[in-house]
Order: structure tokens, then sequence, then C-alpha cells
């Protein structure tokens, strides 16, 4: 009893450390184009960020339940602890490394990649929801597209309305609508990304039968909550430098047409109970709304850069969980 308690209590530090990872790594996701217009300060957008992901991750559970019951069933793993650990090994190692180059990429991908690859190699495959699975793949890869059709078309309605205004009063206003649209996409962030970990958390409770059912009990919100707050609080400066500059040249219209495309994707998707990636999203919608700005004005390399990144994420994540797994155990 005694080492399973050791085991279990090893498995909830890797989740929330996935989660503070994840806080600092995704941070840039809420706050960068608030940041590089000058909207916010640095230090008073990661406070805001902290606070508003907090709330959010308290409010809702689906995506949680989602995530630790469509992929595979916990209760029929005789593995499952393991393959958990194997899980966040990997999607710790893979989000380190892009934090580390600076590139934007999806824990959320990594994470279920790295789940489904640790259930392959440790379970075997047939005991994957290949529907489930599906399921939460088309929602991480229709929510960016959809997010940049829909951070298209708000800046074009932007430009429509504003095209006689002065860029200066324009931009000026909008740099003060940037402060609460950071705000809300803090909020959306909090509501879908801290549940991964609550229902990792829960998943492992589960499969070590000291949870019968998917619910997540209120310490385990909390504990997730507050590291996602807390890796918020570090910043992801890396990231934030690649989301709000290198791009294209954001300015604050710009800005609030990126949040609150992003944000309506996000907090749709959380409603849906799905997972998605709150990196895809806004990062999807700045390159719609520069789309509408000028097509020319994207940096369509560093563009390319980071679609690859999104797509590589789920079979890499796969593979290093697969092969953390046979290390380990």
């Amino acid at each position: 009893m005694e080492t399973s308690l050791f085991v279990l209590g090893f498995v909830i530090f890797l989740a929330l450390a996935f989660d503070f990872i994840n806080g600092f790594h995704d941070t840039a996701n809420a706050i960068a184009t608030s940041v590089s217009t000058r909207a916010l300060r640095p230090r008073t957008a990661i406070i805001m960020a902290a606070s508003m992901n907090f709330i959010g991750a308290l409010m809702f559970t689906g995506v949680a339940k989602k995530i630790g019951g469509s992929i595979t069933d916990p209760t029929l793993l005789d593995n499952g602890i393991d393959i958990v650990i194997a899980t966040l090994i990997a999607a710790i190692i893979w989000n380190l490394v892009t934090w580390w180059l600076g590139i934007p990429s999806s824990s959320s991908h990594a994470l279920i990649g790295a789940l489904a690859g640790a259930v392959y190699v440790g379970a075997g495959s047939e005991h994957i929801k290949w529907h489930g699975f599906i399921e939460i793949v088309e929602g991480l890869v229709f929510s960016p597209l959809i997010a940049f059709v829909i951070g298209y078309i708000v800046m074009t309605i932007l430009k429509w309305i504003f095209a006689k205004r002065s860029p200066h009063t324009v931009n000026k206003g909008f740099r003060s609508m940037q402060v609460i649209t950071a705000a809300l996409q803090s909020f959306t962030h909090g509501t879908n990304d801290a549940q991964k970990a609550m229902g990792i958390i829960t998943f492992a409770l589960v499969t070590s039968g000291r949870l019968e059912t998917m619910e997540v009990p209120l310490w385990v919100k909390i504990a997730a909550a507050t590291s996602m707050a807390l890796g918020t609080s570090i910043g992801g400066w890396k990231i934030i430098k690649t989301m709000g500059t290198k791009i294209f040249k954001i300015e604050p219209i710009n800005g609030f047409a990126a949040d609150i495309s992003a944000a309506s994707v996000i907090f749709s998707a959380t409603l849906l109970h799905l997972p998605v990636s709150t990196t895809h999203a806004i990062t999807s919608s700045i390159l719609g709304v520069g789309s509408a700005k000028r097509f020319s004005a994207v940096k369509w390399g560093v563009a390319g850069r980071i679609v690859v990144t999104w797509f590589i994420t789920i079979p890499i994540s796969a593979v290093l969980a697969g092969l953390v797994f046979k290390l380990i155990f």
C-alpha cells in the first residue's frame, strides 16, 4: 500500500508539473498580442493571465472527463499507473524542448499523442478507443482552421468599419480593449487547458482503484488550477516573442481581433467538452488576422515552421511515450 501511495503521489506530482509547464509554455497564447502592442506591461499581463487562468480552471470539468475516458478505459488497464507515468514524462519532455526552441507547439497534442502511444505499447492497440481518439484529434485539427477563418472575417469587418478613421485613434481605442480580450483569452485558456491535468490525475485515481468514476474531485481542481496559475506567473518569453513579433507586426486592432477570435473558438470547445489547443487557436487567429490585413505582411516561413510542429507533435509524443514505457517498465 505504501509503495502504491508513493507511486500515485509521483503521478500526481508529474501531472501538476505538466500543468505548471503548460502554464508558462502557453502564457504567450493569452498575452503575446497585448504585450507586443504595449496594451499591457509584461508583469501586469502575467499577473492578470495567472488570475484568470485560475478562475477558468475551477469552473469546468467536461474536458477533464473527455481526456481521461475517451482514449482508453482506465478501469480495464492492469498497468494504468505505469502508462500515465510514461505519458506525462513524454509530454513534459516535448513541452520543454519546444519551449526551449521558442516554438509555440501544443501541450494538448503532446498529452493526447503521449497517452495514445503509452497505451498502445503498454496495453495493446485493443485498449485504445479509436473512435474517441479520432474525435479528439478532429477537434484539435479543425479548431485552428476555424480560428483562422474567424480571425480573417473579424479583421475584414473591422477594416471595413474603421476604414475612414485615423489609424492612431483606432489603435488607441483598441489598445484599451485589448486588456479585456487578453483577460478573456486567459480565462478560456484555463477552462480548457488546466482540465487536461485534472483528467490525467482523475484517470490515475480511477485506474488505481481510489475512484470509481471520472468525476473530478475538488482537491484535484484546486491543485491543477493553482499549478497552472503558478506556471503562468513565470511566463514564456521566447514564445511571446515568436507569437507577438515574428508572424507579422501586430497593431492593437489586430491583437483585439486575434484574441476575440481565438477565445470564441476555445470557449465553444470547452462547452462541447472538447480539448483543443490554445496555442493552435491563437496562432491561427493571428495568421487569419494578418492575412486579412495584408497577405504579404505575414512571415509565412515562420508560420510554416509552426505548422510543421503542429503536425509532428502527436506522432513524436506517441513514439516518445512508447520508448519511455519500454525503458522504465
